[in-house]
């Protein structure tokens, strides 16, 4: 049976006549987190926009090969605003709009149609309570989002993801801007949300790869190195450039 939820076959990826990303080929299994480690500059941001298109927004951006999002190409027809419904997108940087904390999270559904106040109601709260920070602004919905703190500013983008009913969370070092007891709420919350999503994440952080994610991606100057389950990759990688990474000796 394939538990596939995104099938990468052959990816290269430009920016101009840069090419970022080399034949990159890789199963994402449904329900699992998958860490994307390697250097700065090797490639695994780049890697992860395109499994939502981000990098659309890129001048001069090209893409070959394909990408499957349950056996549908994605760089075919795929309708693009309902893909970034489906493959959410949590930044390195909390980016709360300036709005109340009420509206960051009913934004996404209302531009998908729901307007019924009660309804956005529930979403709000249900989104809220599964990105584990409801009991903390429950009291405080209608002000701006931007007095939270960074940690709770992060948990806040994470609900909003949420709200729209995504499938898919890709996140770009999501806690790389936080303290420690911040990151490891984040840490508990991943692990919560894996049973209902798929969650992909870019960290530099060697520790959290091993504490949170199912499998391991290794990049290196735009290639994938390497990928495996993370124990495997962490203490028996068979790449030498690998181990390297892993234990310190470069990077």
């Amino acid at each position: 049976m394939n538990n596939s939820k995104l099938s990468v076959k052959d990816l290269d990826f430009y920016y101009g006549d840069f090419k970022a990303l080399h034949n990159v080929s890789m199963e994402v299994e449904k329900n699992k987190v998958t860490a994307l480690i390697g250097p700065s500059g090797c490639g695994k941001s780049t890697f992860l926009k395109t499994l939502n298109r981000m990098n659309d927004l890129v001048e001069g951006s090209k893409v070959h090969g394909t990408i499957l999002y349950d056996g549908e190409d994605i760089y075919g027809k795929y309708d693009i605003i309902q893909l970034r419904k489906k493959v959410g997108m949590v930044f390195q940087a909390p980016n709360p709009f300036a709005m109340s904390i009420y509206d960051n999270i009913a934004y996404g559904p209302r531009i998908h149609g729901i307007k019924n106040r009660k309804v956005l109601d529930q979403i709000v709260e249900k989104s809220l309570f599964q990105a584990a920070i409801w009991d903390e602004v429950k009291d405080r919905l209608n002000k701006p989002a931007l007095g939270l703190s960074g940690g709770q500013q992060q948990r806040l983008c994470i609900a909003r993801v949420l709200a729209v009913e995504p499938d898919v969370i890709l996140m770009d070092e999501p806690t790389s801007a936080l303290d420690p007891v911040s990151t490891s709420r984040i840490e508990d919350l991943i692990d919560e949300l894996k049973k209902d999503y798929t969650i992909i994440i870019v960290t530099h952080n060697m520790q959290q790869a091993g504490r949170i994610s199912d499998s391991t991606a290794f990049f290196l100057h735009g290639y994938l190195e390497e990928m495996g389950q993370t124990e495997t990759i962490f203490f028996n990688p068979s790449s030498k450039k690998t181990e390297d990474y892993i234990s310190g000796r470069f990077g």
